[in-house]
């Protein structure tokens, strides 16, 4: 079984984000950028379906810049045995929108007949929560969302998923796409000498242009504000004060 993981190049969850002066967007300058964490994990997934021998090869595939070579790596690093960079921006500040991902991961998965495609659920710098859906949709192939278990047998995946009101177990035949919650797994650290290997797994660069997908953005955005500044608490001098305070409030 060959599983695909699409993985994307965001800012580091740790890295408190600016908004440029202009109201434009994010300010990336000089920003420590990391593999999206959701894509992390389906990584790591990926990784242990193949050292169970449930998986025959790992495909890590990221679609953006050409410094997503740098997030590629790291995939190489964790375990995974060949990446894909589709190169679809020369601008890092430009944000490929999930349709047009989609499309070009359908492209991708046309070339190489992946059984199982591990995504995570979003991305955390736009928090989409689209491409693993639409590209379901494009391909016809079943779809899991928000995975916190993955088990494959005997030709399908049984998946249990993260719903509002607790857990959901299903069965999805194969080929399948499964996007990925938190508690799937824990990541694995990539080691000194297994990052020296990287460098020489192979990783394949190609264009949007190859698969035949117009990249250009359907959405414009207007303006971007950083949040509101929490404003300052009150002290009361009894619980009396304070369930007052919330009815004024009307919290209570």
């Amino acid at each position: 079984m060959k599983v695909l993981v699409p993985v994307k190049r965001v800012i580091d969850y740790n890295v408190k984000v600016r908004v440029k002066p202009d109201g434009s967007g994010p300010d990336l300058a000089n920003v420590k950028m990391s593999m999206n964490p959701f894509d992390e994990i389906a990584v790591e997934e990926a990784i242990r379906l193949r050292e169970g021998g449930q998986a025959s090869e790992v495909i890590a595939v990221s679609i953006g810049v050409k410094q997503a070579q740098e997030t590629l790596r790291t995939a190489l690093a964790m375990g995974a045995d060949r990446a894909i960079l589709v190169i679809a921006a020369d601008d890092a500040e430009t944000d490929i929108e999930p349709l047009a991902v989609a499309k070009i991961l359908a492209g991708v998965i046309e070339d190489e007949k992946p059984d199982l495609v591990l995504c995570g659920k979003q991305a955390i710098d736009n928090d989409m929560n689209a491409t693993g859906q639409m590209l379901s949709a494009l391909l016809g192939w079943a779809q899991a969302t928000f995975a916190s278990e993955v088990r494959i047998d005997s030709g399908k995946a049984v998946v249990t998923r993260e719903v509002d009101g607790g857990l959901q177990t299903i069965g999805v035949r194969l080929p399948a796409i499964i996007s990925v919650d938190l508690r799937l797994n824990e990541p694995r650290y990539a080691s000194l000498p297994n990052i020296m290997k990287a460098k020489k797994k192979p990783l394949e660069e190609k264009s949007a242009a190859d698969f035949g997908v117009d990249v250009s953005p359907r959405l414009q955005i207007l303006k971007t504000t950083e949040p509101a500044a929490r404003s300052a608490g009150i002290r009361v001098a009894s619980v009396d004060e304070l369930i007052a305070k919330l009815k004024e409030a009307g919290a209570v």
